[in-house]
């Protein structure tokens, strides 16, 4: 029996935080990842302030204690002062993945000028591969099909599981060796 594979998500946000907003983004993702996902897995959800220090313990958390192989993060990606979450990525990644925010920002800037105003980034920690996403649904969306094709392979390169895509939603790019 194959392991169920764990999936972080953290959602950077002071309202949901303080129950003060629905939170959006999170339920997004996991939308997201049971369309896109054959391998067996289950979704480890944080909700926190946006704050530096809250959103890095957040990161190296999922990363280092519960084992994910994938971490997303969803909001605080924008210029406002309050958004912190790709601050946190030198300090916590071993390495930056500069292509995802760049690919995340080309396909958005089809749908909303103001796409250029994302700072989404990701980079990797150990065998995680963290990512960036914005806070809206429909960007998430956007931007996880602009990615995730390269997203089981680069989990595969970095000693990660072996993840399993739906074709029909979403076909993983491994290249024939």
């Amino acid at each position: 029996m194959a392991a169920i594979i764990p999936v972080g998500i953290v959602v950077s946000s002071d309202r949901a935080a303080a129950g003060e907003y629905e939170d959006l983004g999170g339920p997004a993702i996991i939308h997201y990842l049971e369309r896109a996902l054959t391998t067996p897995w289950r979704p480890i959800k944080t909700i926190v302030r946006d704050e530096r220090d809250l959103v890095a313990a957040a990161v190296v958390h999922l990363a280092d204690v519960d084992g994910c192989p994938l971490i997303l993060t969803t909001g605080g990606t924008g210029p406002a002062p309050r958004d912190v979450t790709p601050d946190i990525m030198p300090e916590v990644c071993s390495r930056l993945m500069p292509g995802f925010g760049e690919a995340m920002r080309a396909v958005s800037l089809r749908e909303v000028p103001t796409a250029i105003l994302s700072r989404q980034t990701a980079g990797i920690r150990g065998t995680s591969l963290i990512i960036n996403l914005p806070g809206k649904p429909t960007s998430i969306k956007t931007c996880l099909d602009a990615v995730f094709a390269a997203v089981p392979y680069c989990i595969d390169l970095i000693g990660g599981p072996r993840l399993e895509t739906d074709p029909a939603h979403c076909q993983a790019f491994r290249p024939n060796r």
